[in-house]
């Protein structure tokens, strides 16, 4: 049975000194019934309020993700005005789950700083200074650095509409990690080793059409065109659309997927007919790695990296890739360059010709 979400609003909290999660909606329009029927809910007269433990299997039967902020609580109540009206921009501009997060927890870090002082009036050179002790001090990595960077430029620009922000210090170098690639042997082998129907699907559709994790799990039936052999890819990241393609074999075997499974509205959805959660993929990915026997340490993204190295190796043109990618940049594409193993094969290293 498909439930709509929408209708019910998720909050990580504690009772009787325990994590719960708190279920929240309209009891004039709505009814606790429809969730009964996916997770086992309590009520507490304290509190008024229908709640589950806060479990990973009770998130995974929601479906949804409890967006958890570190140490809100203790911050000063001024800092709690600015940080709502921090939280609430980002919502407004529809940034993703993921970001949301990310910019927040970096914020209330930024704020702890600075208890004796109200937000608005911390200067550049404060802020210039607190920079330098998360590098020098605290020793954060390059990413964690510029995710900090950015979340207070997103406070002062975005939320307080000052104007834009420049830190003279230098912005530390990410490091220019190449991505980690499967050979067409060990997804092979993956896939193989993966028995279960449903789960094979969704390995090969990430592989066999470039996906993000992401994009796997937000998939639905209408987005397949079986006449032109595309598949409609909607909101992936940075809320863009794209088009890829849908491979023939893979056709045939989600039409027998689909007789077995019935999936209603997505493509993959999980036993009580919701749309899967990207921990479930994950682990499917894991699972298939460990059966393989590879020593690789990789995740499930390494198909698609797979994906486009091996298109890459068969003469596909690197600007085609791009648009099957969706990457904004060829530079980002050109990546794959770098990993692809036959070009490299066929080089011959002059100790070889003494």
């Amino acid at each position: 049975m498909s439930i709509d979400f929408s209708n019910y609003k998720f909050v990580s909290g504690e009772h009787k000194n325990k994590k719960v999660i708190w279920i929240l909606f309209d009891y004039k329009k709505y009814s606790i019934d429809p969730l009964r029927n996916i997770i086992s809910v309590k009520y507490s007269n304290t509190q008024k309020s229908w709640y589950v433990p806060d479990l990973n299997r009770n998130r995974q039967s929601i479906g949804l993700e409890i967006i958890e902020f570190q140490n809100a609580n203790n911050l000063t109540k001024e800092h709690k005005i600015e940080f709502d009206r921090y939280i609430q921009t980002l919502k407004l501009k529809s940034y993703s789950p993921n970001t949301l997060k990310t910019y927040a927890n970096e914020f209330i870090a930024f704020l702890q700083m600075f208890t004796q002082y109200n937000p608005q009036e911390i200067t550049t050179d404060l802020i210039r200074r607190y920079l330098v002790y998360c590098a020098q001090d605290l020793e954060l990595s390059e990413f964690t650095i510029n995710s900090r960077m950015n979340a207070i430029k997103f406070y002062y620009e975005q939320v307080l509409h000052l104007n834009r922000m420049f830190f003279d210090i230098p912005r530390p170098k990410k490091p220019n990690l190449l991505p980690k690639v499967l050979s067409v042997n060990e997804v092979r082998q993956i896939i193989n080793l993966t028995t279960n129907l449903k789960h094979q699907m969704i390995l090969k559709s990430i592989y066999g059409m470039g996906l993000r994790v992401s994009e796997a799990v937000n998939l639905k039936i209408e987005d397949l065109d079986s006449d032109t052999m595309l598949v409609h890819i909607k909101g992936a990241k940075g809320k863009k659309d794209r088009i890829v393609i849908l491979p023939e074999t893979l056709l045939l075997e989600l039409r027998e997927y689909y007789v077995v499974y019935k999936p209603k509205e997505y493509l993959f959805e999980n036993r009580f007919g919701n749309q899967m959660s990207t921990r479930s993929i994950q682990m499917i990915f894991k699972n298939g790695l460990e059966l393989s026997k590879s020593r690789k340490k990789v995740g499930v993204h390494s198909l698609r990296h797979s994906f486009a190295t091996h298109l890459l190796e068969s003469g596909t043109d690197v600007i085609l890739i791009q648009q099957l990618l969706g990457h904004n940049s060829i530079k980002t594409t050109l990546t794959y360059t770098h990993v692809s193993r036959k070009s490299i094969q066929k080089i011959q290293s002059p100790l070889d010709r003494l």
